[in-house]
């Protein structure tokens, strides 16, 4: 912010030119360019604000030359403290690290992690089996570091077979995990070993369009849970693209949910997923494109890249319409 303050004070001699300045970086996402990261193709970004004041990024890996999702076999994490300046910390996980996992491997989709007495917890889908549509599991990996040494300690027992783990630690120290596929979005409480779930899992009531890419985060008391719907399949506006996000509110973690709107339209990627968090006084709205491998001359759905924007609420707590922000 320093350089900011010393720009600012050129008001005071050109004030014309300062102003212009001022307004120029307020309105920047802090000099961040999108994808913001370019030396690999990732996807799925999970954001997540830890203890040493740095943000973190958890992301799925597209690998090129792309072959489908099915590919995608590692994940890797990324943090600034800045929200332009990014670390790459490598990769903390493979298929091949699963013992239970599927014997061809590949099938790493989206994660989460969170941070709980401790101990980093990492969530991940991946099939047990080669017949892998109908053998996801939630696997959990743990270390006591933000972005090395996670070790995989089994899955989370209680879960169903579908993908896109959330976790949600609310303000008494109680977690709830989401997961979802294909329409359908199902939560629960986590017991406090954070691998089992606690009673059964409950179908998120008043979702509209739901598809996948359920994320939860809390605001002034508010409950939201953000989501990819299924406007790929959608003619109803008479134009057919891909996923957008929408959101809905609660007062409960569990809901009953009331839809509210779309915070954002379709990318260049047939899918997207997102999260949403809030990093030094700023929230902000991570997703996927595919505009990176289009400037590299290689556009596919399944080389995709991790984006970050601003994202601001009303008076009344609704979400604006995230702007997309492209590298010039």
């Amino acid at each position: 912010m320093k350089k900011y303050s010393i720009l600012c004070k050129a008001k005071a001699i050109y004030p014309l030119f300062g102003l212009f300045l001022c307004i120029l970086l307020s309105n920047n996402v802090s000099g961040q360019k999108n994808p913001f990261i370019q030396h690999m193709y990732t996807a799925d970004p999970s954001a997540r604000v830890w203890a040493d004041g740095r943000l973190y990024v958890y992301a799925s890996h597209d690998i090129a030359p792309p072959r489908g999702c099915d590919l995608m076999d590692q994940y890797h994490v990324f943090s600034t403290d800045d929200m332009v300046n990014w670390v790459d910390h490598g990769e903390i996980l493979r298929s091949s690290q699963v013992p239970w996992g599927r014997p061809e491997g590949g099938f790493m989709w989206a994660p989460d992690c969170v941070y709980k007495d401790g101990t980093y917890y990492f969530y991940f889908p991946h099939p047990s089996e080669s017949n892998w549509g109908k053998s996801w599991k939630i696997g959990v990996a743990t270390s006591k570091y933000p972005a090395k040494d996670f070790v995989v300690q089994g899955y989370v027992k209680g879960m169903e077979a579908h993908i896109d783990p959330n976790v949600f630690i609310d303000d008494d120290g109680q977690a709830y995990i989401y997961q979802g596929g294909g329409g359908v979005c199902l939560a629960g409480k986590l017991k406090d070993n954070m691998m089992e779930v606690d009673g059964k899992l409950q179908k998120m009531e008043g979702l509209y369009d739901f598809h996948e890419a359920a994320w939860v985060h809390k605001r002034n008391g508010i409950y939201y849970l953000s989501y990819s719907d299924n406007h790929d399949d959608n003619w109803n506006d008479g134009v057919k693209g891909d996923n957008r996000m929408r959101y809905a509110t609660s007062n409960s973690p569990l809901g009953p949910w009331k839809h509210q709107s779309i915070y954002m339209e379709p990318t260049n990627s047939y899918t997207n997923h997102g999260s949403i968090v809030e990093y030094k006084g700023q929230w902000y709205s991570f997703y996927h494109d595919s505009s990176l491998s289009l400037k590299n001359g290689e556009f596919n759905d399944w080389l995709r890249s991790i984006c970050v924007d601003k994202l601001y609420y009303n008076e009344d707590g609704t979400i604006q319409m995230v702007k997309q922000t492209k590298e010039d």
